[in-house]
């Protein structure tokens, strides 16, 4: 009888200890979150402000991200700099830009190739304080003469766009992003050689670890629409390394996640309304376009190889970009047209 009564009374223990568990592995879980969360967060660099961008379109419907990679060295060492082919130049410029649009038709990510040729607007240059009519330019030309800033000017002059959030990161944070995870499956047509970026890839499926993937998204030379080809293989690589962030191996599992969220934040440069919050709802919104669940294309080219003061460049088709940037400003389905 008391070995039952024993039992009996051990069986009723049994759901008081379980909910003490469950508290407890709750208690640590949250408090390791906020823990985390906390230390993310105070790593972000906000120093763009889009209070300071002039002339601003209206807000549309929607959410506008503007996603820059940038050539910036800052955590590179001398090694790192030849062993990723990098060079050594001071500053940073741009090597792709990207609008992600979310709304309630889903998500769309729209390439502004690099050499698109585009009017710089009226703007006051900071250095020298001097402020020159409208120009025409490449689109990269307006990050370098006046930072992130006259970019953002430069997009929603051209666009009519309004942009809501900026993220920056530089060749050392995505070669972090992308060795945290443990590399980025990419599947090729053909096999990838240039000697500025240092590419050397196969055709066929295989793993990119951070050197190999920053070579392949910074090439061009083989690319036979040139510019236009990179900003294609950006969108495709980013898209892929999205996917991968999103993979049960790597969301749940805490020594595996942590690196990731604080692999590119060193280098990570945000406007001053983002947050953690932020950064989550544009990465959710790459993992819908990765999944298949959102568009991905880039603006509408008339001419490659437009002969200009500034070398060659890219000539948008103004009907076909108007149309689609007029559609996402007011929040519209852009998938039935081209």
């Amino acid at each position: 009888m008391s070995n039952s009564a024993d039992e009996a009374a051990s069986r009723r223990r049994w759901p008081r200890r379980l909910r003490r568990t469950v508290v407890v592995v709750l208690a640590v879980v949250l408090v390791g979150a906020a823990s985390t969360y906390g230390w993310a967060w105070s790593q972000l660099n906000n120093d763009v402000d889009l209070a300071k961008v002039e002339h601003r379109p209206a807000q549309g419907k929607g959410t506008n991200y503007l996603i820059v990679g940038s050539d910036s060295r800052d955590g590179l060492s001398q090694d790192d700099k030849k062993n990723l082919h990098t060079g050594s130049a001071e500053g940073r410029r741009t090597d792709s830009m990207m609008v992600l649009h979310t709304g309630a038709h889903g998500a769309t990510m729209v390439s502004l190739p690099r050499d698109s040729w585009v009017t710089l607007p009226p703007f006051t240059y900071p250095m020298t304080g001097k402020r020159p009519g409208p120009s025409k330019n490449k689109l990269n030309a307006a990050f370098s003469l006046g930072g992130p800033e006259l970019l953002v000017r430069t997009i929603e002059y051209n666009t009519g766009l309004r942009i809501d959030h900026y993220a920056e990161i530089g060749f050392a944070g995505f070669v972090n992003v992308v060795n945290s995870v443990g590399g980025v499956r990419m599947c090729l047509d053909k096999p990838v050689k240039d000697k500025k970026s240092g590419a050397d890839l196969k055709a066929g499926c295989q793993m990119l670890d951070g050197r190999q993937a920053l070579a392949f998204v910074r090439q061009r030379h083989q690319e036979a629409n040139g510019d236009l080809g990179r900003s294609q293989n950006q969108q495709k690589f980013l898209s892929a390394l999205a996917k991968r962030a999103a993979q049960p191996d790597q969301v749940f599992v805490p020594w595996k996640s942590l690196p990731t969220v604080g692999a590119g934040l060193d280098t990570l440069i945000v406007d001053k309304d983002s947050d953690l919050r932020t950064l989550m709802s544009l990465f959710e919104a790459m993992q819908r376009v990765a999944g298949g669940n959102g568009n991905r294309l880039t603006v509408p080219v008339a001419r490659r190889g437009l002969v200009t003061s500034k070398g060659d460049a890219l000539q948008w088709d103004e009907k076909r970009a108007k149309w689609l940037f007029e559609r996402l400003r007011n929040d519209q389905p852009v998938g039935g047209r081209r």
